[in-house]
């Protein structure tokens, strides 16, 4: 099970999922995947914000790709609620 944080939106376990499965990529590719369906700007947004949670890290020219943060949030292993932004 998941533990979610209010700062969190429902693209950002889409985008984890997608990160997980797929490695590292941009927001552009993410908007086209079928796993992930929201714009690339929120996704781009949304991706911003999981950086500063240290959910993602960001790999230089727009490609960004899951920590162990973040893989251990999709194991149900992590709490978001107590992430604070870096």
């Amino acid at each position: 099970m998941r533990f979610d944080a209010d700062w969190m939106s429902r693209a950002d376990g889409r985008i984890l999922e997608h990160l997980a499965e797929a490695g590292p990529d941009t927001p552009k590719e993410m908007a086209e995947s079928d796993r992930v369906r929201f714009s690339r700007q929120h996704i781009n947004a949304r991706c911003k914000t999981l950086v500063e949670y240290g959910l993602l890290v960001h790999l230089g020219n727009g490609v960004y790709d899951i920590t162990r943060t973040g893989e251990q949030y999709l194991a149900g292993d992590l709490d978001a609620r107590d992430l604070d932004p870096e």
